[in-house]
């Protein structure tokens, strides 16, 4: 606040309020709601048909909203200055003319955009394609052409980078570099919205999450919040040919026993030294005795359960 006036927004901060886009008798996305802040990694999840998609294409102005409004630093995306030097995206991977190399490629897009010719080594070098810049696009693997879609976004130098499944065609070795990649971007003050499906990487990538189903909102914020928020938190795991025998020398305290479909017991109320006494106590032979803490997997399956589109 400044003079009891508030403070404008950062040029950076993305900003989605009561974004809807109907499709006829279908919504896609519907009266969704959510915020991203610079200097953080957000992971944008959900499950398929959910309207991540087309959430970035409205955000980037290749959707047009049924209502709604998504802004980047307080304006839409065709009211930006320059809106290259502002805001990075890919949304596939990369296109080329399959004859034209990966640094004459960027050098077309500078061109084009006003921009140095010397943005395009240095953006290539950027993303690590640089031994591979004289090379021809059509001879890119994948994962060679999602880092020339990212160089692409880079050319400007933008504060936010908005990436849907950057991670897609690359090798492990590559996902650990995106992810640095990422991460320091972030470091940096950037804003960086990723969508994705590798919930596992999200888990070690993101610093907060937005996760939507059937077009709505569903849960967002801190990634250890949002994991620690889930209702039946952490529990145990125990494998023993007598499982009747436990849960019945369990049933007259806290715990919960439920069965896990695949010959295991999921015990929550209680801790695994309380498991093992009980175990002990009632002479019951444990092949299994395992804590298991709710993750980023199980935390967006409980979420979306049965929620991939609405009609």
């Amino acid at each position: 606040m400044t003079d009891g006036q508030p403070s404008p927004p950062d040029d950076a901060q993305i900003v989605v309020s009561g974004l809807t886009k109907r499709y006829r008798n279908m919504f896609a996305v519907n009266n969704l709601s959510f915020t991203v802040e610079p200097g953080r990694v957000t992971g944008f999840l959900g499950p398929n048909g959910a309207g991540k998609t087309t959430t970035l294409r409205m955000l980037l102005n290749l959707v047009t909203p049924t209502a709604g409004a998504a802004t980047i630093g307080g304006q839409r995306y065709p009211d930006l200055t320059d809106p290259l030097r502002h805001v990075g995206a890919v949304l596939e991977a990369s296109s080329a003319h399959k004859g034209r190399t990966g640094i004459n490629h960027l050098r077309v897009l500078c061109a084009a955009a006003g921009l140095p010719r010397e943005r395009a080594d240095q953006a290539l070098d950027l993303v690590g394609l640089a031994p591979a810049g004289k090379r021809k696009f059509k001879g890119y693997s994948l994962g060679m052409k999602q880092r020339l879609g990212i160089a692409a976004a880079m050319l400007g130098d933008p504060r936010v980078l908005i990436l849907d499944e950057p991670a897609n065609g690359l090798d492990p070795e590559g996902i650990r570099w995106m992810r640095g990649f990422l991460k320091g971007l972030a470091a940096e003050g950037r804003t960086v919205l990723v969508s994705s499906h590798l919930l596992s990487e999200m888990q070690l990538l993101a610093d907060d999450v937005v996760i939507i189903a059937a077009g709505q909102l569903v849960r967002q914020g801190p990634v250890d919040q949002v994991i620690g928020s889930m209702a039946q938190g952490v529990r145990v795991r125990v494998r023993t040919p007598q499982a009747d025998v436990l849960t019945a020398a369990l049933k007259d305290g806290p715990a919960t026993v439920e069965d896990d479909g695949q010959g295991a017991l999921l015990i929550g109320g209680v801790d695994a030294p309380t498991v093992g006494r009980a175990a002990l106590a009632a002479g019951v032979e444990l092949h299994e005795l395992t804590t298991e803490r709710p993750d980023l997997e199980r935390v967006f399956l409980e979420l979306t359960a049965g929620k991939a589109g609405i009609r």
